[in-house]
């Protein structure tokens, strides 16, 4: 293991200590109650495995799109060397502020701005950056609430509009744990939250690498992997024209 690695993965190891915990049982609730109902749009997406694996893949090459998010992740994380087991932590994060007890949902947030604000450093082109740059992690916020949304309307079920605007406005409580301070309420808000952007946006090797490390099925080894790749296409699939085209990721 090489330098680079070493110190992510001390600094991923921190991380997971002081944020998610490593074993939670859902089908047991403790009584106390999530930021979101059982009847709510946001248990239906975010139990959906279909959703949130096609959606997350979406939603890290829309982050990636920005070299600034895209170093933080490469160089003050497992990444590189581990991207499926930090994804899961992530994951795991995210289903806790859905369905975990309020208080466990804001202590691992509250743990995950801790590490955050650790993160600062340059891009290869020398324009700096850190986690806590607001723009960034409103950004972020927003790529998960698009790709989750628009995985489960595309390939699991559509959604009207009410179900939309629900899910759309429904998450302002848990973002603005995580510093959030623009959330887009629509999918034209959202996009123009990304138009702002785009001019960011160029192709790197890194979202290659990450489509590579998604169809090469060993994230789920059980699962055949033509499905895996299934998966990474129907990701690229779900992303907006203006981004494909911007990172040279084809039809």
């Amino acid at each position: 293991m090489n330098e680079h690695a070493s110190i992510t993965k001390t600094a991923d190891k921190t991380y997971q200590k002081s944020t998610t915990p490593t074993k939670f049982d859902f089908t047991k609730p403790t009584g106390e109650p999530a930021f979101h109902a059982p009847d709510s749009i946001h248990w239906r997406i975010f139990k959906n495995s279909i959703a949130m694996a096609i959606g997350g893949v979406a939603a890290v090459l829309l982050e990636f799109a920005d070299a600034r998010i895209r170093s933080g992740v490469w160089d003050h994380s497992v990444y590189p060397v581990d991207p499926i087991g930090r994804s899961k932590r992530t994951g795991m994060a995210a289903m806790l502020g859905v369905y975990g007890p309020q208080s466990m949902a804001r202590k691992v947030i509250a743990g995950v701005g801790r590490m955050h604000a650790k993160v600062s450093g340059e891009t290869p082109s020398g324009e700096a950056y850190t986690a806590l740059n607001p723009e960034l992690l409103d950004w972020v916020s927003a790529t998960a609430q698009y790709g989750f949304l628009t995985a489960y309307d595309r390939f699991v079920y559509s959604l009207g509009a009410e179900e939309k605007h629900a899910y759309w406005t429904g998450g302002d409580e848990v973002a603005k744990l995580y510093g959030v301070t623009e959330i887009p309420h629509s999918e034209s808000e959202f996009l123009a939250m990304m138009i702002r952007l785009v001019p960011r946006f160029a192709p790197h090797q890194i979202n290659s690498d990450f489509l590579d490390i998604v169809s090469s099925g060993k994230a789920r080894p059980e699962i055949p992997k033509f499905i895996h790749k299934a998966l990474a296409r129907a990701a690229v699939d779900i992303l907006p024209p203006i981004v494909r085209e911007k990172l040279e990721l084809g039809p």
